[in-house]
């Protein structure tokens, strides 16, 4: 850890393949240990979800752990007002896709880090412009990313759905680099 310059472990409360790829790349030492939260809220803004639901997956995996710091995530895809969230299956996958299809639509990633002493909140939001793509290219979509809010995966080279991202490419990603750079300093800790 002492590259870290912290004696606290590093926890990302997340088992997210690209959250756990982005700390590494970003030169962070980390142990995984997932929440166990339902996802879900009240609430209506998307910038108060994302935060809520990264608050909630923090405290959870933070309650029985002393001296580290967490790291939890939550990213949703907003299209017209309506939260676009994960492919339920392959029919709901398609759904979302149709609907995203040439659009223009917000991604929210809330995050919290959390130590022994202290916790901060944050959400960043990127627009995101999507490709027109003929139905035939849209089909070959369908199902692949069933993890993923808004079923498509913007770091998939292959997917060419995403024309254009307006804002921090990590954020839609599922960790705003920029911010998160930011607010690590708070704990002692620096990104690449």
């Amino acid at each position: 850890m002492s590259k870290n310059n912290i004696k606290e472990q590093i926890i990302l409360a997340s088992k997210s393949p690209r959250r756990i790829e982005l700390l590494k790349q970003w030169g962070l030492n980390f142990k995984i240990i997932s929440s166990n939260i339902e996802e879900k809220t009240n609430l209506k803004r998307p910038s108060s979800i994302v935060k809520y639901l990264s608050l909630e997956k923090a405290k959870n995996v933070k309650q029985n752990i002393k001296n580290a710091v967490i790291i939890a995530a939550d990213t949703i895809v907003v299209l017209n007002g309506k939260i676009v969230g994960k492919p339920k299956d392959h029919k709901h996958s398609m759904e979302i896709l149709n609907e995203l299809n040439g659009s223009l639509h917000k991604v929210y990633t809330g995050v919290t880090i959390k130590d022994d002493n202290k916790t901060v909140v944050f959400y960043d939001v990127a627009t995101v412009k999507m490709q027109m793509l003929p139905k035939s290219r849209l089909n070959t979509l369908i199902g692949k990313h069933m993890d993923k809010a808004g079923a498509y995966a913007v770091q998939d080279k292959d997917d060419c759905f995403v024309k254009k991202i307006y804002g921090d490419y990590y954020t839609v990603v599922g960790l705003p680099y920029i911010k998160l750079k930011k607010e690590m300093k708070k704990f002692n800790i620096a990104l690449k």
